[in-house]
C-alpha cells in the first residue's frame, strides 16, 4: 500500500469571510477549524496543511448558549505560586472579543506544529471591517 500525497498548491488557497453575528460559538469554531484544516476538500490529508484562510468579522456579537456568559471561566497561569488568574466570558468579551473565537478554534486544531501553522490562517476582527479586501474573500454562512 502506498500513501497518497496530494500536491498542496499554496497559490490556490481561498479566502472566506464569516460573519459571527448571532452565531453560536462552538458551532462556528468547529466550522472554522474544518476549513482551516481542509476537511471540506477532497485532497484532505491529516498531516498536511491543505486548508484555506478564514476572516471572521463581528466577533463581539457571537452567542454562547446557557449560562456560559457568566459561569464559564478562562484560566491563565503565570508560572509562579498562586499565579492563577480567572476571567469570565463577559470580561473577555469586553476587552478582547477576538480571543473568544481564537481560543475556541485553537482547542479544535491539532496541538503540534501543524496546529500553530493553521492558526496563522485565522484572522478575527471585532467589527465588521477587515483589511483583507484585496484577497477577495468569499462570504461563508456561519453555522447557526
Amino acid at each position: 500500500m502506498k500513501t497518497y500525497l496530494p500536491k498542496v498548491n499554496m497559490d490556490l488557497r481561498k479566502w472566506h469571510v464569516v460573519d459571527a453575528n448571532g452565531a453560536v460559538l462552538g458551532r462556528l469554531a468547529a466550522q472554522i477549524a474544518d476549513i482551516l484544516r481542509g476537511k471540506d476538500k477532497p485532497i484532505y490529508t491529516p498531516h498536511l496543511d491543505a486548508g484555506d484562510f478564514v476572516v471572521v468579522i463581528n466577533a463581539e456579537k457571537v452567542v454562547l448558549t446557557g449560562k456560559k456568559e457568566t459561569n464559564k471561566k478562562f484560566m491563565t497561569y503565570s508560572g509562579w505560586k498562586g499565579g492563577e488568574k480567572y476571567t469570565s466570558v463577559a470580561q473577555v468579551r469586553a476587552k478582547h472579543p477576538e480571543k473568544l473565537i481564537t481560543h475556541a478554534v485553537r482547542g479544535m486544531v491539532p496541538k503540534n506544529r501543524l496546529g500553530r501553522v493553521l492558526m496563522t490562517k485565522l484572522k478575527v476582527y471585532k467589527g465588521n471591517q477587515h483589511p483583507h479586501e484585496a484577497q477577495q474573500p468569499q462570504a461563508l454562512a456561519a453555522a447557526k
